[in-house]
């Protein structure tokens, strides 16, 4: 977070007199809600070094395409749009709550003509017309400001304008949030590409090998060694084996498509090579200490900051309650003349002063009260959700990298002892050693295997992804407010 967007907080969460005039104390300063906040990560160990990700974590992956695609999606996501206008119309709140803190200046003018005359002519006869009466013209001038101004004595509109700009700094952490959850997706979607390519391969390897087997038991069996019965059952394979391969083409483009919302481009102007995820290497990320998450989240720091904002929205209620003191001053130059005589204008001053206290509004500000302090509960109940979703967030990323860490590396083993097995019943089916059930086992063994390693590195992928999601995506926050007021 910036300095600026650091000291915004801090002004808002701030307990200021208004107009430099003592007013009361409508509460307490604001403190951060006591959370339970562990020591350290259970998924690492307490002396594991930190590795935080970098603010651009996704070009860690080295995959020019990838980072092609969320640089389309950071300019263009309409969901980053949203949180953009957001921000936008969370700033003009804030000006609008601190325009009453200031007097309002309003200037008038009025000019006023009008002519009089009569129809009587010099000798005091009346007139049969032909010009002969006498007109007079008057012409009047009114300039005039009034300046009003609500004196802030209790505090009522600086809690207004605290609430307001914390609101909007809130929404500064909210597209920081979205954006996160734009790129992460961005990744998870492309690595779903790329595993889809995979699996098309290997559905695509298998069917080559099932079908050279095929020839093979069509050879044996024109020479009399098999039997119809194990052509039948390989030609079924095989069969089955080119029936998955649409579904495979399918989840491909379908994924290809879902990147188009993303990134903010129609599909069909949106060209995704993709690749191989076995191209791509597995970069190293690592937790430090759960404190030190809590300054690295921005929907953290968003809940933080709309506590805050109730806060002042608390302190602004309780100032209700109080009078209003309202001060007006008027002045400005009026001046008439006729159009035979001129003379100076008129200075015209005025000044009031006006108190108002409401005597009964049937509950109206006590209701407001406690609706701002049950506001303000909620929020404070959802900061502490979010600071416990952080925690479970890198714990269940921590896990899932962890296990599928191991389970890639036992699969590839596994993969390695069914590829050695289909090697050797290949080269005893040449012989014609063994029968096809012994065939079909070992084909389909090779091809489950394979097929699950790709699914495997995939989620270990998609978990990467993830912890870099949980740990903040690179995002930091200076700092916490510790001021303000609070109920």
């Amino acid at each position: 977070m910036s300095r600026l967007a650091r000291r915004a907080l801090l002004r808002a969460a701030a307990v200021v007199p208004a107009a430099g005039l003592a007013g009361c104390n409508l509460g307490p300063l604001y403190e951060r809600p006591v959370q339970d906040v562990p020591e350290a990560f259970r998924a690492t160990a307490d002396s594991a070094e930190a590795a935080w990700p970098p603010p651009e974590w996704w070009r860690n992956f080295h995959s020019p395409e990838l980072d092609g695609l969320i640089a389309r999606a950071r300019a263009a996501n309409n969901d980053l749009v949203a949180a953009a206008a957001r921000i936008i119309q969370a700033d003009a709140q804030a000006r609008i709550s601190g325009a009453p803190l200031l007097p309002a200046v309003t200037g008038t003018g009025n000019f006023d003509y009008q002519r009089t005359g009569s129809n009587r002519n010099r000798a005091g006869s009346l007139g049969t017309g032909g010009g002969g009466g006498r007109y007079f013209d008057s012409r009047s001038y009114a300039l005039a400001l009034q300046v009003s101004y609500d004196l802030d004595f209790w505090g009522k509109n600086r809690a207004a304008l605290q609430a307001a700009q914390a609101t909007a700094l809130a929404s500064r952490f909210d597209q920081e949030t979205v954006a996160l959850t734009v790129v992460t997706s961005v990744a998870n979607v492309y690595f779903q590409v790329l595993a889809g390519q995979d699996r098309l391969r290997v559905a695509q390897r298998n069917l080559a090998d099932s079908e050279r087997i095929l020839a093979v038991f069509r050879a044996r069996a024109a020479a009399g060694i098999s039997t119809a019965l194990d052509v039948s059952q390989q030609e079924a394979l095989v069969a089955g084996q080119r029936a998955n391969i649409p579904n495979f083409r399918n989840t491909i483009e379908q994924q290809r498509i879902a990147l188009g919302i993303l990134t903010g481009t129609p599909p069909e102007r949106l060209d995704v090579k993709g690749g191989s995820l076995n191209d791509l290497p597995l970069p190293l990320v690592a937790p430090g200490l759960p404190s030190a998450l809590l300054l690295r989240r921005p929907d953290v720091a968003n809940a933080e900051a709309l506590l805050v904002s109730s806060n002042a929205n608390i302190r602004a209620a309780r100032a209700a309650f109080f009078p209003d003191v309202t001060l007006t001053a008027q002045g400005g130059l009026t001046s008439a003349a006729l159009t035979m005589l001129t003379g100076p204008g008129t200075l015209v001053a005025q000044f009031a002063a006006a108190l108002a206290q409401p005597i009964f509004d049937n509950g109206l500000r006590r209701g407001q009260l406690d609706q701002a302090k049950g506001r303000f509960a909620e929020l404070a109940a959802g900061y502490g959700k979010a600071i416990l979703q952080s925690f479970t967030d890198v714990e269940q990323a921590l896990t899932a990298l962890r296990y599928s860490t191991e389970q890639e590396e036992l699969e590839r083993r596994a993969v390695a002892v069914a590829q050695r097995s289909s090697d050797i019943a290949n080269a005893q089916l040449q012989a014609g050693t063994i029968d096809i059930i012994t065939s079909l086992n070992t084909q389909q063994t090779l091809f489950n295997d394979l097929d699950l390693l790709t699914q495997i590195r995939l989620a270990r992928f998609q978990s990467l992804v993830n912890l870099y999601k949980a740990l903040g995506g690179g995002w930091q926050q200076d700092g916490p407010a510790r001021n303000g007021a609070a109920p």
